[in-house]
């Protein structure tokens, strides 16, 4: 990859963008707050237009009394000589998202729903109004446009039967709320995913002609009919998940079969369409059991990469980098022996290599894969997690986090070997009367006598020599991390804020060590990271004087929450107090109950009839009888994953037992606290229970 002199004309301009900004008061008073993490501005989506030349991003801002969020664009000249700020783009008033250039830079795509439902519109880059381009009869929900600008592939929510008529499915639904009885009968399991439940509509792919806002695309054309199952997929799935041709005249798309099967498989493939909507679908990856999804085209349109996993019913699996060639079918790994699981594919300007993020010993660094040989390495060297990023021309624009800031967005040349050129403030920058804790990470021994990391946090207030309690936080997934990033669920410095320290473990079964490691923890639940947090407690406690094990608290979501409940009645000496959000505690109804069937079936060896004593291993439920420490408990009603009755559960054996306990109750909400009010709620909650039982 020839990019060494590909640096940025006009680095001066951004670093004195960069000094405008505010500088860090090192005399700050005060500790971050939750108050402080709900109202910062959110920055995402960098997005360069194809001369590098153009960024525009997406800022998000918080209106606390209100209790809601709108969304803007930003725009900023890279080139430009007047060292002006980012502005904004698109008007005030407007809550937009997913934004595109078009080809020649000098207009800006992007959804919003102003006109009352989500709908495609365009704004010239140099400034002006929005002009609506779609007006579809259902919520536009991702959209890609062609190669030459033309045409417009875009998901809606529709029947199958529906076809092509995109007005059919909105009138059925109208109909469907007219009715005056409310039963509704499935004949086959999903019945719910997330925080919805299935309503018989799935997300599928049409293609249309792009309108000028004086005639706005109202109809469009399915395009892989004959594909039945969600594109993109649910619920977090977006538009790198299908994929136009260079040519226009097909698409390439990821999708699982919404069949009885679909519940308990992880069976993406890859089908090969044709973009005017004839013709059958064909599987590209047939062969392939397990997930297939991220296409991506070499520019001669001869080579499909796409990102996959091997084993089938295994979410957590490592996705591999493939190239496909689509003459001979033919298909190989990229580089095999990188032991890590890419996040995307983008390709370098020249097509030689692949530019991908993947966790890496609890960071999150930007790599570069030589498609000829396999090779991999660091873009940039530096701390933090790159959450997002973007290669056009001569630049690289990404956003980074770290445990001391959220996203922050900046700059440097298509080789990363350039001056990082900060284009927004970190939260440091935002925050100047804030500070915050110090963090450091640290090692030890684990199970099987293995290398296992942790990070500890000192409280904003550290003064050496002087002891501080302890939140030990737990995560979830279970194949996820507490790496060097930011959280605006759980997030350490809310809790430095308050004067406490924190350690947080990267358990076996953690992500960003290997798939060895990560294998580890399925059905070992309670014994292997139980044994890893036991020994990263011990260590952490020898190597940080400053941690005060004698007054500790616990805390975990989803598995951290599982993990919560099996320390209730399997390691509770430490703790003054615990905190259980959304965990499992009865596995055996979980098993049966949770919608994404794989996921217990695979973590405990089947399914509950045909391996009962896996579910009952490691059952918080059996050990209630030992439970003692005080234990708060949350859960959301619209949490699917793990239904709400898995804390009522838990609250009611707290409650039977005699032990102290609260239940915090969000009818609201569903696995995660989204709301900002509810978020603060939350926080204030969490905290009062700390410092009843470990004080601050």
């Amino acid at each position: 990859m020839n990019l060494r002199h590909a640096v940025l004309p006009l680095p001066a301009l951004v670093l004195c963008v960069a000094a405008a900004l505010p500088s860090f008061d090192a005399a700050a008073a005060r500790g971050f707050e939750v108050r402080d993490l709900a109202a910062l501005d959110r920055v995402s989506a960098p997005t360069l237009s194809p001369n590098g030349r153009t960024l525009v991003f997406a800022k998000r801002v918080v209106d606390l009394s209100a209790n809601k969020s709108s969304t803007a664009l930003w725009i900023e000249d890279l080139f430009a000589r007047d060292a002006a700020p980012p502005k904004r783009l698109t008007p005030d008033g407007w809550n937009v998202n997913s934004p595109s250039f078009s080809s020649d830079g000098s207009t800006v795509y992007f959804l919003s729903a102003k006109s009352g439902s989500m709908q495609l519109y365009a704004i010239p880059s140099r400034g002006g109004e929005p002009v609506r381009l779609t007006d579809f009869p259902s919520d536009i929900g991702s959209y890609k446009l062609s190669p030459d600008g033309k045409r417009l592939a875009f998901s809606v929510e529709a029947f199958v039967d529906c076809g092509s008529d995109l007005a059919c499915s909105p009138k059925r639904m109208e109909e469907r709320g007219k009715q005056k009885n409310s039963g509704v009968l499935f004949d086959r399991i999903f019945i719910r995913h997330w925080d919805a439940w299935n309503d018989g509509r799935l997300n599928r792919l049409f293609v249309t002609g792009l309108g000028d806002g004086t005639a706005m695309a109202n109809t469009g054309t399915l395009v892989g009919a004959d594909v039945i199952g969600d594109v993109p997929s649910r619920p977090f799935g977006d538009q790198s998940e299908y994929e136009w041709s260079p040519d226009g005249k097909q698409l390439v798309l990821s999708a699982r079969k919404a069949d009885q099967d679909e519940p308990h498989s992880t069976n993406f493939d890859l089908y090969l369409v044709n973009a005017d909507g004839g013709g059958t679908a064909k599987n590209l990856t047939a062969a392939n059991p397990a997930w297939d999804t991220t296409p991506v085209f070499s520019a001669d349109g001869k080579t499909l990469y796409y990102r996959a996993m091997k084993r089938p019913g295994f979410e957590a699996d490592r996705f591999a980098l493939m190239a496909m060639d689509l003459a001979s079918g033919s298909t190989h790994e990229i580089a095999p022996r990188w032991d890590a699981s890419a996040n995307g594919i983008t390709l370098s300007t020249d097509g030689k290599s692949i530019y991908t993020t993947a966790q890496e010993l609890g960071q999150e660094p930007l790599f570069a894969v030589s498609i000829a040989n396999g090779e991999v390495s660091s873009v940039f060297g530096a701390e933090g997690s790159v959450t997002s990023f973007a290669l056009a021309g001569p630049t690289l624009a990404f956003t980074r986090a770290s445990l001391k800031s959220g996203d922050q967005i900046f700059t440097t040349s298509a080789d990363g070997r350039a001056p990082q050129l900060p284009i927004t403030q970190s939260a440091g920058q935002m925050l100047p009367d804030v500070r915050f804790g110090d963090y450091e990470q640290f090692k030890f021994a684990g199970w099987n006598n293995e290398t296992v990391h942790g990070y500890v946090v000192k409280p904003w207030n550290y003064k050496k020599g002087k002891k501080y309690p302890v939140a030990f936080l737990i995560h979830g997934g279970p194949q996820g991390s507490f790496g060097n990033g930011w959280s605006y669920r759980w997030n350490p410095q809310t809790y430095a804020g308050q004067g406490y320290a924190v350690v947080m473990i990267d358990f076996h079964g953690s992500t960003g060590y290997g798939q060895a490691f990560t294998d580890a923890i399925s059905q070992h639940w309670g014994d292997r990271p139980l044994e890893d947090l036991q020994k990263g407690w011990a260590a952490a406690q020898q190597q940080f004087a400053f941690l005060d094990g004698d007054k500790a608290c616990a805390l975990g979501a989803s598995y951290g929450g599982f993990m919560v409940n099996w320390i209730a009645g399997n390691w509770n000496q430490p703790w003054k107090c615990l905190v259980s959000h959304d965990g499992v505690f009865e596995n055996n109804a979980m098993g049966y109950a949770t919608e994404e069937l794989w996921f217990s079936e695979w973590e405990n060896g089947g399914t509950p009839f045909e391996n009962p004593q896996g579910y009952q291993k490691f059952n918080p439920a059996n050990h209630v009888a030992d439970f003692r420490v005080p234990m708060l408990v949350i859960h959301g009603q619209q949490d699917f994953r793990i239904p709400a009755e898995q804390g009522i559960a838990l609250f009611t054996a707290l409650q039977r037992k005699g032990v102290d306990s609260k239940f915090l109750y969000f009818p609201d909400e569903n696995h995660w606290v989204l709301k900002p009010q509810n978020s603060i709620q939350w926080h204030d909650t969490v905290n009062g229970w700390l410092k009843q039982h470990i004080g601050q």
